[in-house]
């Protein structure tokens, strides 16, 4: 059993940025990340972290391994088999610690991993297995990688102050001056960002409108309700990645913005939707279904989420996909409800229709299971579920990889913050790779799911292109 102590130190946040600060600390850690959120105006959304200095921590390598990482001790690596659940050996990891509790509410913050699980990570959760994967291994990463940081620095803007985080080992050394002084620092290291050649798309327009006609048939077979085909975008580049990030939040602010990097391949996006939200026993999932794009006018655009709301296909879409949530919390959850149904949600470039829905769990739930019986969202594959997925691994012929996959936190209090990768890029090789679906269903047109996915894709492309400018 290890041990964790977190000592927190208070600082005020009123003259600096989470980008400032996370490029001061980027070069001088491995293995860092910053995870960011629009909302300010919201006591309880109102928080930005960076994690530095990984010193433990979990990571899935291939379809039969699983490493776990201590800190201080050596790496041990373990088999996987159908005895021994990947959700058992993650949670199991992470009550090998014995965290000093608190009830300040940035320090549970600070305790706990952060990381991701790719979409092809659902054969871990699900009998499944995906024909396609690793089909292209230039664009394949680890299938899960959570992460324990030494340091955690918790930003709250809604009261202007920050603390800075220490997760303290018995005989770890500790960097917390050097740490501190980065943070207070003035300088900002800055690169240039470059595209080379333009962007390729793994399917012409023709290729995908195909997609979504086989998916139409489908539906019409009664094979599936619904199904969500994507096409997929490569952009090579040179120079820093991170610029694109902060394009992207500029153009595109939404509720989960995240920069993993981790060293030979970074993940990183602005998610509108949550994969899973696990907070005091409460589960709560987002569906978000239903899509037009915004003409840049308000007054429009609020006849246009009138319109939306009442479009019998968009209706029927999110209705579905709602229903498909309910199921999918209740094979944990007691009292499952929909809080709210079918608001009309403003984004950058998109109008989206989402709705809540929250289930109560029992105490020590382990919430990796939780996860597991959610993913991957109904959003980004369909319903049912497992059909859907089959065929859209034969309709898409290719490994999704990251896209449709899920990033956040998990504290060891079993609390669960993770967003959807949708919005979201992989680089990897000074390629960059952006993804988009859009929902079919038998009365789909396929020039309008076509557009869908244009529309989704269009934040992505402008932050990359802005991103030259920085």
């Amino acid at each position: 059993m290890t041990r964790i102590e977190t000592n927190c130190t208070k600082m005020l946040f009123d003259v600096q940025t989470p980008v400032a600060i996370y490029l001061r600390l980027r070069d001088q850690f491995r293995d860092t990340v910053l995870l960011e959120g629009a909302d300010y105006q919201s006591a309880e959304d109102a928080f930005s972290l960076i994690g530095i200095n990984a010193i433990g921590g979990v990571e899935v390598t291939d379809d039969d391994t699983i490493e776990l990482k201590y800190p201080l001790k050596k790496t041990q690596k373990i088999k996987i088999s159908d005895a021994q659940k990947v959700t058992d050996i993650l949670w199991n990891y992470m009550k090998g610690y014995e965290v000093t509790t608190s009830e300040d509410d940035f320090v549970r913050r600070a305790q706990g991993l952060f990381g991701y699980a790719t979409y092809n990570a659902v054969h871990f959760f699900d009998t499944i297995q995906l024909k396609s994967y690793n089909k292209e291994p230039e664009r394949e990463i680890p299938l899960m990688r959570y992460r324990l940081y030494q340091y955690v620095l918790v930003i709250n803007h809604f009261k202007s102050e920050m603390y800075l985080c220490e997760n303290v080992i018995s005989r770890l050394e500790s960097n917390l001056e050097k740490v501190q002084a980065l943070v207070e620092g003035r300088d900002i290291p800055q690169y240039k960002f470059r595209l080379n050649g333009g962007e390729i798309p793994n399917v012409t327009d023709a290729d995908y409108i195909e997609m979504v006609k086989k998916g139409i048939q489908s539906c019409k077979r009664g094979d599936v309700f619904q199904i969500v085909p994507s096409r997929r975008y490569a952009q090579k580049f040179e120079g820093d990645d991170f610029n694109v990030y902060r394009t992207l939040r500029s153009v595109n602010p939404s509720p989960y913005m995240f920069y993993f990097d981790y060293g030979n391949y970074k993940l990183f996006g602005s998610s509108p939707e949550s994969q899973l939200l696990i907070q005091d026993q409460t589960a709560i999932v987002h569906p978000i279904a239903g899509t037009y794009k915004r003409t840049g006018n308000l007054l429009e655009d609020k006849k246009l989420g009138e319109l939306l709301q009442n479009d019998p296909k968009e209706k029927a879409e999110h209705t579905m996909l709602v229903d498909l949530a309910r199921n999918d919390l209740s094979r944990n959850c007691t009292d499952v409800k929909v809080n709210y149904f079918k608001e009309v949600h403003h984004f950058s470039h998109v109008l989206h229709l989402v709705s809540e829905v929250a289930g109560s769990l029992e105490k020590d739930t382990n919430p990796f299971k939780v996860l597991a019986n959610n993913f991957p969202a109904g959003t980004l594959s369909g319903a049912p579920k497992f059909k859907a997925m089959q065929l859209i691994d034969e309709i898409e012929g290719n490994s999704r990889s990251y896209y449709a996959g899920t990033i956040g936190f998990v504290g060891f209090n079993g609390n669960f913050k993770h967003a959807i990768m949708i919005r979201s890029i992989l680089s990897k090789s000074n390629t960059l790779y952006y993804q988009a679906g859009a929902g079919v269903v038998a009365k789909s047109i396929p020039e309008n799911e076509l557009q869908e996915v244009n529309n989704k894709l269009g934040a992505l492309k402008l932050a990359i292109q802005k991103a030259e400018q920085v």
